[in-house]
C-alpha cells in the first residue's frame, strides 16, 4: 500500500476522532452523560490509530527533510550522517505502516474474551490420555507465564495419569486472541511407557478453544433444560462425596449434555455446567456464520475446526511441526513446559498476513 493510500485511510479516522471530541465537549456543556460515555468509548477505540498516524507523519517529514538536505550538503561526514538518519526514519516508517495496516484489518470480536479449553483423548488409548494431561500442563504453564488465571471446570482423570477429558477456563487480557489457534487435532509420536519393543506409536488428542459466552451472547431458556443431580464418583468408581452434588444438564433442542462433579457444591457444579453449555452453544452459532461466509474466510488460521490435524509432536526427534504454516522447531521440551511464544507468534503473524492480503492492503 502506497503512503498516499495509508494517509487517505487514516485521515478518515482522524476526522471521525475530531468530530467525536467536539460532540463529547458539546455533551459536557449540557451534562449529557450517556453521550459522553458513548463518545468516550469510541474515542478510546481510535486512540491507537491516532497516535500511530502522528508518529507516521513525523517520520515522513523527517525522510523528506533529509532528502532535501542531502541535495545541497557538500560535507562528506555530514552527508553520511544524514543518510544514516534517513535510513533510521525509513525503518521506523515501515514499522508504523505495518502497525497501521493491522489496525485497519477487521478485528475478531472474541479476541479479548476469556476462554474455555476442552482437551479430549482421541485415538491411542492410555497414551492419548497421558498426552491430554501433558497438553493441559503445557497450556496452564503458558497461562501462568502470561499471568492469566486458570481453573478446572470438569475432568475425567484416568487411573494411569492424564485425562480422558478435561475442561478448564483461562481468564486474562487478550486470551482468546492468543489461544484460538490451538483448536484442532494434536498428534503425538513416541514410544509409550508400556511398549517393551521400543516401537513408536501415534496417538491423537483433540483441543477446542471456545470464547467464554456471556448472557448477552447466548440466552438459554430454562424450559429447554433437563437438570439431573447424582452422586459424584472418581476414577475407578470410588465415591468422591456422599451427597448428590454432581450435576448433569441436557439442552433439549441440541441434545448437548454437560456433566460437572468436581465441586462439592451442587450450585457450583450447576454454574460450571451452564458456563460450558453457553460456550458450546456460542460455538454452534459461530460455526453457522462461518459456514455461510466465503471460502477465503474459512481458510484462514484459527477457525476452530476440531477435526483438522494441526500439529505433530515427535518425541524421538524432539520436533514440533505445525502443519498449517509449515512451521517446525526442535524445542519440543521447552514448548511442553509452557514456552509457547515462538509458535503462537508464528501463527499470529501468518494469520495477520492472510487478513492483510484478503482485504488488499499488503
Amino acid at each position: 500500500m502506497a503512503e498516499f493510500e495509508i494517509l487517505k485511510k487514516i485521515k478518515t479516522y482522524e476526522d471521525n476522532y475530531e468530530n467525536l471530541m467536539k460532540k463529547m465537549a458539546d455533551a459536557g456543556k449540557c451534562n449529557d452523560v450517556e453521550t459522553i460515555k458513548e463518545c468516550g468509548k469510541k474515542i478510546a477505540d481510535l486512540d491507537e490509530v491516532i497516535s500511530l498516524a502522528k508518529k507516521y507523519r513525523i517520520q515522513l517529514t523527517a525522510i523528506e527533510d533529509a532528502k532535501e538536505m542531502l541535495k545541497s550538503e557538500k560535507d562528506e561526514e555530514m552527508h553520511e550522517f544524514l543518510k544514516e538518519e534517513m535510513s533510521k526514519s525509513i525503518e521506523k516508517k515501515e514499522i508504523l505502516e505495518h502497525q497501521i495496516k493491522l489496525f485497519l484489518t477487521p478485528k475478531d470480536p472474541n479476541d479479548n474474551k476469556n476462554i474455555l479449553v476442552e482437551i479430549r483423548a482421541g485415538a491411542g488409548g492410555d497414551e492419548a490420555s497421558l498426552f491430554a494431561g501433558e497438553l493441559y500442563r503445557m497450556y496452564t504453564r503458558y497461562a501462568e507465564s502470561n499471568k492469566w488465571q486458570h481453573k478446572v471446570l470438569s475432568s475425567s482423570p484416568q487411573g494411569i495419569g492424564g485425562f480422558k477429558e478435561i475442561i478448564f477456563e483461562i481468564n486474562g487480557k487478550g486470551v482468546y486472541g492468543m489461544m484460538k489457534y490451538e483448536s484442532g487435532v494434536h498428534r503425538v509420536q513416541r514410544v509409550p511407557i508400556t511398549e517393551s519393543s521400543g516401537r513408536i506409536h501415534t496417538s491423537t488428542v483433540t483441543v477446542a478453544v471456545l470464547p467464554e459466552a456471556e448472557d448477552i451472547d447466548i440466552h438459554i431458556d430454562p424450559n429447554q433444560l433437563r437438570i439431573d443431580v447424582f452422586r459424584s464418583s472418581g476414577p475407578g468408581g470410588q465415591s468422591v462425596n456422599t451427597t448428590d452434588s454432581a450435576v448433569r444438564i441436557t439442552h433439549i433442542p441440541t441434545g448437548i449434555i454437560i456433566s460437572c462433579q468436581d465441586e462439592k457444591s451442587q450450585l457450583q457444579n450447576k454454574e460450571r455446567a451452564l458456563k460450558i453449555l453457553r460456550a458450546r452453544l456460542l460455538e454452534i452459532e459461530q460455526q453457522k456464520q462461518l459456514d455461510a461466509e466465503t471460502k477465503e474466510r474459512r481458510s484462514q488460521i484459527g477457525t476452530g475446526d476440531r477435526s483438522e490435524r494441526i500439529r505433530t509432536y515427535n518425541f524421538p526427534q524432539s520436533r514440533l511441526t505445525d502443519h498449517r504454516i509449515n512451521f517446525t522447531t526442535h524445542r519440543l521440551d521447552e514448548i511442553l513446559e509452557g514456552d509457547m511464544d515462538e509458535i503462537v507468534d508464528a501463527l499470529k503473524r501468518e494469520d495477520e498476513e492472510k487478513k492483510l492480503d484478503r482485504i488488499g492492503i499488503i
